[in-house]
């Protein structure tokens, strides 16, 4: 029979298990709810809104829609708030470029929600960027990189049209890591 100390260490270790499983599965519940809060404000900054936050607290708002025909993925890309936007999808990092314009364009997503399918992407798929009043970007994948965080070589305010899909490296992992696992694309043909 199991002692009282044994069984109360048991429950304790049966609800600490619980409560971290339970916060795993609410950040992904997390994440796929402000997508549909996020595509409608996206929607409304499409019809000409100009400061559509998709809650009244947002510090961030949608300034693009990322997608990757072949994998049938996209997501709202979101302006570079405070650290809450990364929670709740891609951001577009505030020092770097705007898609279609000089300089490197540096979208960063989580590896286990928004940007979890960057693990399928292969050179030469196609990524297309929508911003509002603007005609579709194309992009053509032209490699990846695993890079140092702190020492990633991306300088957003060099070179030409780029775009760099970030995350963090490896996939699967449960822990943080220094490693960024980079997505580079460059310009293809207008839609």
């Amino acid at each position: 029979m199991i002692g009282r100390p044994t069984h109360r260490l048991a429950l304790g270790l049966l609800a600490a298990g619980c409560l971290v499983f339970a916060q795993g599965a609410w950040l992904g519940l997390k994440a796929d709810i402000a997508q549909v809060l996020l595509a409608q404000s996206w929607t409304r900054a499409i019809d000409g809104e100009s400061a559509s936050t998709p809650w009244p607290w947002a510090d961030f708002r949608p300034v693009a829609r990322l997608s990757v025909p072949s994998l049938g993925e996209h997501a709202i890309i979101l302006s570079d708030g405070g650290s809450e936007a990364l929670a709740f999808g891609p951001t577009l990092l505030g020092a770097s470029a705007r898609p279609g314009e000089p300089g490197v364009s540096v979208i960063a997503a989580h590896r286990d929600t928004h940007f979890a399918f960057l693990e399928a992407v292969r050179p030469g798929d196609l990524i297309v960027v929508e911003q509002a009043g603007q005609a579709p970007l194309r992009y053509r994948v032209t490699g990846m990189d695993v890079v140092d965080a702190a020492r990633s070589g991306i300088e957003p305010a060099l070179g030409p049209t780029r775009l760099a899909l970030v995350t963090c490296w490896p996939f699967g992992s449960l822990v943080p890591g220094p490693e960024r696992y980079v997505v580079w694309a460059e310009p293809a043909a207008r839609l």
